[in-house]
């Protein structure tokens, strides 16, 4: 299938991504995974009002290849004020960073296969949070490979490039599985 050809299919409020051509479609996910990404995204969202930029909850395609037809659509996604990422319909390129919530059964497709394509097509951060753990990976990517990753638990102040005046920690985010603000 074409990127062309899958941006004329219904929209569906389910997981769903094309990779390489191939629709690749899931359930719904879980409350529990919902509760922390909206958690994450209205942490983000507040930083966002302070400092500018935009934060973008799934499903929202991020059409990284055009010609390759590969869209994902991350957890949530920041692009900052200076983004080269284009936004209409869909994100065209690479938001400045991308957060996954991991689950352990992954909603749509391989967790190192993503992170590769983030890292390749220029995403600059890469935020994984592990729920059953509590802890963030934040994956830090330079000329399209992950250079550095950084874990941070429930205690620790997330420290990130593409958000430096982000003053937050992880526990103030998900608290026990939701937002404790």
């Amino acid at each position: 299938m074409t990127l062309a050809e899958y941006q004329a299919t219904p929209e569906v409020v389910t997981p769903q991504e094309l990779i390489f051509g191939a629709i690749v479609a899931k359930d719904a996910p879980s409350v529990p995974h919902q509760r922390v990404v909206f958690a994450m995204a209205r942490a983000l969202h507040s930083h966002c009002a302070r400092h500018g930029g935009e934060v973008l909850i799934a499903p929202t395609d991020v059409v990284l290849d055009r010609e390759q037809a590969l869209a994902l659509q991350p957890d949530l996604l920041y692009l900052a004020p200076t983004s080269t990422a284009l936004v209409g319909d869909r994100v065209i390129g690479a938001p400045d960073l991308v957060v996954e919530v991991l689950s352990p059964n992954p909603r749509v497709g391989r967790l190192d296969d993503k992170v590769r394509w983030y890292a390749h097509y220029g995403v600059r951060e890469i935020w994984l949070y592990h729920q059953f753990s509590r802890q963030l990976d934040v994956l830090n990517t330079v000329n399209g490979a992950v250079r550095s990753v950084r874990r941070h638990f429930h205690a620790q102040a997330i420290e990130s490039a593409v958000l430096p005046n982000l003053d937050l920690r992880v526990g103030e985010i998900v608290g026990g599985g939701t937002a404790t603000f």
